[in-house]
């Protein structure tokens, strides 16, 4: 009883699948190796390609009337997008050097301008110093003192004097390198 083959479709589709192929495969040689086929393929090709060359300059022709981007066009515009593109990304590196370029100035500016103001108060300071050294002055000539007590105020004087003219010297020193520290400053 278990003798019988049992029907299966699916071995029958695949004898009948490779029958096809051997009778497809022996029709293609045949053919492949025909000249008059080959040149026949050959001419055919050829006019397809004439054919389509002709087909995308009337798709051109006709998009330029209409207004209408070739696939040219959209290539172009993709290249110069991203030309744009790289030159931006540049552009922001130099600016956030040209930022941080600035930002140091600024720091040094700032600290030309807190030494400038040390050396101001400095200044005033010794102004109100330098005030009231002539206000003893004043009391010492007005008291009549002895001549020789005129004599140490006059070396005190002269000290002072000599310090003063150095303070002053240090001072137009100080002001003729400010200007050169402020126009440095300003010329970076």
């Amino acid at each position: 009883m278990t003798d019988k083959k049992q029907y299966d479709p699916y071995e029958m589709i695949h004898k009948y699948s490779l029958l096809w192929e051997k009778q497809l495969n022996d029709f293609i040689y045949l053919w492949t190796n025909n000249n008059e086929f080959i040149k026949m393929s050959n001419l055919g090709t050829e006019l397809h390609a004439r054919n389509l060359e002709r087909f995308k300059k009337n798709q051109e022709a006709l998009a330029s009337l209409l207004n209408l981007p070739t696939k040219h066009d959209v290539e172009n515009v993709a290249a110069l997008t991203i030309q744009a593109e790289e030159k931006i990304e540049a552009l922001e590196e130099q600016i956030w050097d040209v930022q941080d370029s600035v930002k140091a100035q600024s720091k040094e500016i700032e600290s030309v301008v807190e030494v400038s103001k040390e050396i101001i108060k400095l200044t005033k300071q010794l102004k109100t110093e330098l005030i009231k050294t002539k206000k003893e002055l004043a009391d010492t000539n007005s008291l009549h003192l002895e001549l020789q007590e005129m004599k140490q105020e006059l070396s005190k004087l002269n000290s002072f004097k000599e310090e003063f003219e150095l303070l002053k010297l240090f001072m137009d020193k100080e002001k003729t390198e400010q200007p050169e520290l402020a126009g440095s400053g300003a010329a970076k």
